[in-house]
């Protein structure tokens, strides 16, 4: 048994020149140039598959190889999975050629044997080179061009993979770091295995989904908490960013942004253990990269306004006019190829390749002295009671009950709750769900009530461009009694949420 560790990248065609441009550069032991053909095999209720198991028969020259894969762990494009390789002379799996270890406790071997079938299939050429690392790793670097097909579909395969053959896996990013340089890559979460299933299956892909708690059992340490967290967030993020690289769906880039957030609360909450400089670099590129999808609220704003031909503004003599001057606006928004690109430039691809390195080596424990050790390995409970009763008072602070106010201040404390509903999540599994639902809706409500008033904000900007003193003064009113009214609503949601009871201790 072997345990794979690669980094996978989706790439375009027109990358090869490139790649043979960094490649020339290299040290290079071997290489290679082979048409590779495989076979997937699963039972007709994909038995394999719900147990994480991948079974393929790979085909090279006169070879055959049968390769299991168990469950494993994917980090930002770095997959660690355990693997079987056992020659065989046919096409037809045999599942005693693997060790009886390799597979989960209490499966049935036989049963599954028996009821095998081909799934799909993936056909590609394969261009191969073993590159020697300065540390001494070596690192096989391989360009795949080709075609998943399953019930006579098919699905393109571009792909880059760096897979450690030996040495350290730090080696693995320090040569992805030299590839994305001039950016085309893509940090890929889908195997082509995974692809295979979609296919098979006739999937076009996956939802958009809210940011969810972080699963902890309450028996972990604070550190292990931190590494949860941050790997959750970070799941979320790849998961959203290849829905939009599929079918540039907007609510994936929110659900992107979302993560982005819960990152650097992240940082944040934990920062009286792990020094601010400890994750420096990471919080100057995540502020960077928050910054480049700082629109998205503009968008949702402007998406309002103009829903149903500008139906929202259907009371106002300047209608037709303002719906105009919003399309204006909304067109000068980045469109869905600077998202793409964006997707696939080097810093992007940097920062997530930083992110995943920085949490495989837990790049800040040279930066801990031994009380912050010691913190860090107490149980989380305690911590996260403390960390939400301080969250608390910060709300309380910034949304006193007995303070009136305004749309500017509403709109200002916007960061700060979200701030505060993100630690919330980070430590939601350690305390019982209808109490702690029943305590944040209302908070939930009020940051809804924000971002409605801030959808009101392109117009308040197009104000000064309103050259009919008439109709510029319909307008403000227009948005006073519209501000007034949320601010109303909003104001009792505040009421209410602080007289709730904490549901922590």
């Amino acid at each position: 048994m072997e345990t794979e560790i690669e980094l996978k990248f989706f790439v375009s065609p027109e990358f090869s020149s490139q790649l043979l441009k960094k490649i020339a550069e290299a040290k290079v032991l071997q290489q290679s140039r082979r048409e590779l053909g495989n076979v997937y095999f699963d039972t007709p209720d994909q038995i394999l598959r719900q147990h994480d198991i991948g079974l393929r028969i790979r085909r090279f020259d006169d070879v055959f190889v049968q390769t299991l894969k168990t469950a494993g762990r994917v980090v930002a494009g770095l997959h660690q999975r355990p693997e079987y390789n056992a020659e065989t002379n046919c096409t037809d799996p045999d599942l005693a050629l693997h060790p009886a270890d390799a597979w989960p406790e209490g499966f049935d071997v036989d049963s599954t044997q028996q009821q095998l079938a081909p799934l799909f299939s993936t056909d590609f050429t394969r261009q191969q080179w073993l590159v020697a690392m300065p540390d001494g790793s070596q690192v096989e670097l391989a360009f795949d061009q080709g075609e998943v097909s399953a019930n006579g579909q098919t699905s393109p395969i571009c792909e880059v993979e760096l897979e450690l053959k030996s040495g350290q896996t730090d080696a693995l990013f320090t040569l992805a770091r030299e590839l994305c340089v001039d950016g085309g890559m893509r940090l890929g979460n889908l195997s082509k295995a995974a692809r295979g299933y979609r296919l098979a299956a006739g999937y076009q892909g996956d939802e958009v989904a809210p940011l969810a708690p972080v699963k902890l059992d309450g028996s972990e340490s604070v550190e292990a908490v931190f590494v949860k967290t941050l790997e959750h967030a970070l799941g979320h993020w790849h998961y959203h960013e290849q829905i939009f690289a599929e079918c540039q769906e907007p609510a994936a880039l929110v659900q992107i942004q979302q993560a982005l957030g819960l990152l650097r609360q992240t940082l944040v909450t934990f920062g009286g253990m792990i020094p601010r400089r400890a994750s420096a670099l990471l919080r100057q590129e995540l502020q960077w990269l928050e910054g480049e999808l700082d629109w998205l609220g503009e968008a949702a704003g402007l998406d309002y306004l103009l829903a149903e031909k500008g139906h929202a503004l259907k009371k106002l003599n300047a209608r037709k006019q303002l719906v105009k001057q919003l399309e204006e606006v909304q067109a000068d928004l980045p469109d869905d190829n600077e998202m793409l690109l964006l997707l696939s430039s080097a810093r992007y691809c940097g920062l997530l390749l930083d992110l995943s390195r920085w949490l495989l080596s837990r790049g800040w424990q040279p930066f801990l002295d031994d009380k912050s050790r010691a913190r860090l390995a107490e149980p989380i409970k305690c911590f996260a009671d403390n960390m939400l009763a301080r969250s608390w008072q910060e709300l309380l602070d910034v949304f006193p009950a007995e303070r009136q106010l305004n749309r500017v201040d509403y709109l200002d404390q916007q960061p700060r709750l979200v701030r505060n509903l993100m630690s919330g999540l980070s430590f939601a599994s350690l305390y019982e769900d209808d109490k702690r639902l029943v305590f944040r809706m209302p908070w939930l409500d009020l940051l809804q009530g924000i971002d409605d008033l801030r959808h009101l904000e392109p117009i308040r900007q197009l104000l000064d461009q309103q050259d009919d003193e008439e109709e510029r003064s319909q307008i403000e009113k227009w948005l006073q009694r519209k501000e007034e009214s949320l601010i109303h609503a909003m104001d009792q949601t505040r009421q209410m949420g602080i007289e709730l009871v904490p549901y922590w201790p």
